[in-house]
């Protein structure tokens, strides 16, 4: 194993880093036209390896993840700049030079689906960050696994940064630029450490997974997560926030802004508590009566009538709908059975993820462990690692995992089968007013 390799009591011992404050080579000027895409895409083709690839998105500034700036890197060609939105729509040149590349991301599920938006799309992927996951690493983080890999210190501070921005200011560009300086040492570093450590075919099934698995499925009823919520003790109010966050998600996607920065979430609680009446009362609470929220008070005050002249049939239900298990802190006394087996499998896999050192929700997503655990499969089944096994394969589990998995989750489920359960008394939340 080399130097850097994992270890269960946490990060190894390493020589203080050298910072890496600038590219070697100088950062790139920013191509914004369709003649230096072109260009640019020649020369990626006369490259060799794979290609390094970032993105920068607006996170709190927009409300789309589109990309704002890309980082294209590869042996033989440096650092490549790509403004895409004068480019957009010339993107075509560089697709054809680097959708047949092998790409090295960190965290590729985050810049993926921004870069399928502009028709970019890797044949193979390298997700250093899940590498490390997969490694052992405590720390996964570009800067620390850059640090712990190579002995550079990747400094950071631009990446919250309102990329949207122009121009760019000539410090962001250097952050945008070192992130994919030595993005092509460390994928080399992460596949030595995966290898090492007899991962690297789990680690081939993972990338394949996030490199095919598309962007994520919006959230039913989202509105639900609005900070604060679980203070309202009525259903009215419930769709007054419903009412509110609709409203204002139309209107922040109408001109691409962040949600929140269209109005808080606090703002939308006060306004449910106090079911104002007209603009005069709208404009006394907290926020409402600021300059730039002024300007919008008819559309927030037409959202509080729209849900103050809802019947009552068409009030939401108090309480979220779950479409898989309960929450957890229901299951005793609801189904002590699911109960007690979802405490088996749970220490039946954080003793696998020990062993092998990787993070237990790497080795099986948490809401697919509930849902074995919640919907059971009968201990007396013929082959009960065939049913389990077909289970997990049904939700997404992928080879590795599975091979690791089910034959300690047959184990427990039919331990905890055989175990007496009990039936803790427990406390349901009381009914919410109307």
């Amino acid at each position: 194993m080399s130097d850097t390799s994992s270890t269960l009591d946490g990060e190894p011992d390493t020589p203080a880093s050298v910072p890496l404050l600038v590219p070697a080579d100088g950062v790139p000027a920013v191509l914004t036209t369709a003649d230096e895409i072109a260009a640019a895409a020649q020369r990626l083709a006369t490259g060799t390896g794979p290609l390094a690839v970032d993105a920068e998105r607006a996170s709190g500034f927009r409300y789309s993840s589109r990309a704002y700036l890309i980082q294209l890197r590869r042996a033989g060609v440096g650092t490549i700049l790509v403004d895409p939105i004068p480019t957009a729509n010339d993107l075509e040149p560089l697709a054809e030079a680097i959708n047949e590349l092998e790409w090295v991301l960190h965290s590729a599920d985050q810049d993926l689906p921004g870069l399928a938006e502009l028709g970019l799309r890797p044949a193979r992927l390298f997700d250093t960050e899940l590498a490390g996951r997969l490694a052992g690493f405590e720390r996964v983080g570009l800067a620390a696994i850059v640090e712990r890999t190579l002995g550079l210190e990747l400094r950071k501070g631009h990446g919250a940064a309102d990329w949207s921005t122009r121009p760019l200011p000539p410090e962001w560009l250097n952050y945008a630029a070192l992130d994919v300086e030595v993005l092509l040492e460390l994928r080399d570093k992460m596949a030595e450490e995966l290898a090492a450590q007899g991962k690297t075919d789990w680690a081939a099934q993972e990338f394949e997974h996030v490199r095919t698995q598309g962007p994520p499925t919006p959230k039913p009823d989202r509105w639900r997560r609005t900070s604060q919520i679980h203070t309202l003790k009525k259903a009215r109010q419930l769709a007054t926030v419903r009412s509110l966050w609709q409203a204002r998600d139309e209107y922040a996607a109408s001109r691409d802004v962040a949600p929140g920065r269209v109005l808080p979430d606090a703002a939308i609680i006060s306004a449910a508590i106090a079911d104002p009446t007209s603009i005069e009362d709208l404009r006394r609470l907290p926020i409402f009566g600021g300059p730039r929220q002024r300007k919008s008070s008819r559309l927030w005050l037409d959202a509080v009538r729209a849900a103050r002249a809802l019947p009552e049939s068409q009030l939401p239900p108090t309480s979220q709908p779950f479409t898989g298990p309960p929450p957890i802190n229901r299951w005793a006394r609801r189904n002590p059975e699911a109960a007690a087996r979802l405490t088996a499998a749970r220490a039946a896999m954080s003793k696998v993820s020990e062993s092998v050192a990787v993070p237990v929700e790497n080795l099986l997503l948490p809401d697919l462990l509930r849902r074995l655990c919640w919907d059971g499969i009968a201990p007396s089944t013929d082959d009960l690692e065939t049913a389990v096994d077909d289970f997990l394969a049904a939700g997404g589990a992928r080879g590795w995992q599975r091979e690791l998995a089910v034959p300690v989750l047959a184990a427990a489920l039919a331990e905890a089968a055989a175990a007496p359960t009990e039936t803790p008394t427990e406390t349901e939340p009381g009914p919410i007013e109307a």
